[in-house]
C-alpha cells in the first residue's frame, strides 16, 4: 500500500462550522489506537498501550465546538512517532544502507525515536530490523500525511487571518521514569512548553499558563519538557504561527492500573472546555 501524503484514514481532522472558527488548531499526535495491519511486533500489543497518550483526543473532542480545528493521528505512537523527525532513527531499528542519513536524537538513541524499537523495561519491540520498505510505508502512509494535513490547517488559518494560534497536546505519566529527562520526579497537573520561547509568543504562553491555573491546576513553564518536533517545525513566532506543547499529568484522569478512564476524566473534560472556550476567546480578540 502508497499513499500520498494527506490521503491516509489515520489521520483524523475535525473541523468547526465555518462561520465559527477562530485562528487556533489543536493537534493530538499520540492518541491513537488502531493499529495498522502490517504492524507485526515481537511484544503483545497491550505492552505498547503505556506508550499512548489515552484518550487525549477525547478530552480535546469539543475543540471544534469552540471553533477550534482538531487533527489527531488514529494510528498508534509505538507505529511510529509524529513527534519524531523523520530521520531520528538509530541504527538498530532499520535495515542497513538506509536510503536517507540518520540523525537520532537522545530519545532516538535510546530506542524511542521515530520508531520505538524497545519497551521501557528494555525489551526489544521487534525480532529483527525493520525493512526499507517497512519503514517507507510507515513514513509515506502515517508521518507524511499527519504533517500535511496539520500543515494545511496552520497555512489555512494565517492565509485567512494572518496569524495562527496552535497547542500541541499529550499527556505524561505522574512521575519521570529512567527514559525521560526528570526521573523519580512528581510532575504537575499540566506542562506548557515552547521551546524557552523560541516558538510562541510569551503573551500566548502567559495566557494559557493562567487559564489552567485559575482552573485550579498546578502548572509548569518547559519543565521538565521544552516541546518536541512537532512545535518546533509548526512553531514560528515571526511568521504568525505560535504553537505549545501543552503536557496533561495522566493521574487527572487515568485509572493507574487498567489505563482506562478514571474517576477524574469528567472533571477533567470539563476544565478543559473551559480551557478551549478561553483560548479561542483570546485567538479572536488578538486576531481582531
Amino acid at each position: 500500500m502508497h499513499l500520498t501524503p494527506g490521503d491516509s484514514d489515520y489521520v483524523l481532522v475535525r473541523e468547526p462550522v465555518p462561520e465559527t472558527t477562530v485562528p487556533v488548531v489543536f493537534d493530538s499526535p499520540h492518541s491513537g489506537r488502531r493499529f495498522p495491519p502490517d504492524f507485526a511486533p515481537a511484544v503483545p500489543l497491550e505492552d505498547l498501550v503505556g506508550y499512548e497518550d489515552r484518550f487525549v483526543d477525547d478530552l480535546v473532542a469539543s475543540a471544534p465546538a469552540h471553533g477550534i480545528v482538531l487533527v489527531a493521528a488514529d494510528f498508534p505512537r509505538a507505529y511510529i512517532d509524529p513527534n519524531r523527525a523523520e530521520d531520528d532513527l538509530d541504527a538498530h531499528v532499520v535495515e542497513d544502507d538506509w536510503h536517507s542519513p540518520l540523525n537520532p536524537t537522545p530519545y532516538g538513541e535510546r530506542g524511542i525515536g521515530l520508531v520505538f524499537r524497545k519497551l521501557q523495561s528494555g525489551k526489544a519491540i521487534y525480532d529483527h530490523p525493520l525493512s526499507h520498505a517497512e519503514l517507507d510505508r510507515r513514513i509515506e502512509g502515517y508521518w507524511r500525511p499527519f504533517h500535511a494535513r496539520l500543515e494545511a490547517a496552520l497555512d489555512a488559518a494565517v492565509q485567512r487571518w494572518g496569524v495562527v494560534w496552535h497547542v500541541d497536546w499529550h499527556s505524561m505519566r505522574p512521575m519521570g521514569d529512567a527514559l525521560s529527562p526528570d526521573p523519580g520526579e512528581i510532575r504537575p497537573d499540566f506542562v506548557v512548553s515552547d521551546r524557552d520561547g523560541t516558538t510562541a509568543d510569551a503573551a500566548f504562553t502567559d495566557r494559557v499558563r493562567e487559564i489552567l491555573s485559575d482552573l485550579g491546576h498546578s502548572v509548569a513553564i518547559n519543565a521538565p519538557f521544552k516541546g518536541g518536533y512537532v512545535v518546533q517545525r509548526a512553531g514560528r513566532p515571526d511568521a504568525g504561527r505560535h504553537s505549545l506543547q501543552v503536557e496533561i499529568n495522566r493521574a487527572l484522569y487515568l485509572d493507574p492500573e487498567t489505563l482506562q478512564r478514571g474517576p477524574g476524566f469528567e472533571a477533567l473534560r470539563s476544565d478543559l472546555d473551559r480551557a478551549m472556550a478561553a483560548i479561542a476567546d483570546y485567538a479572536r480578540e488578538a486576531a481582531a
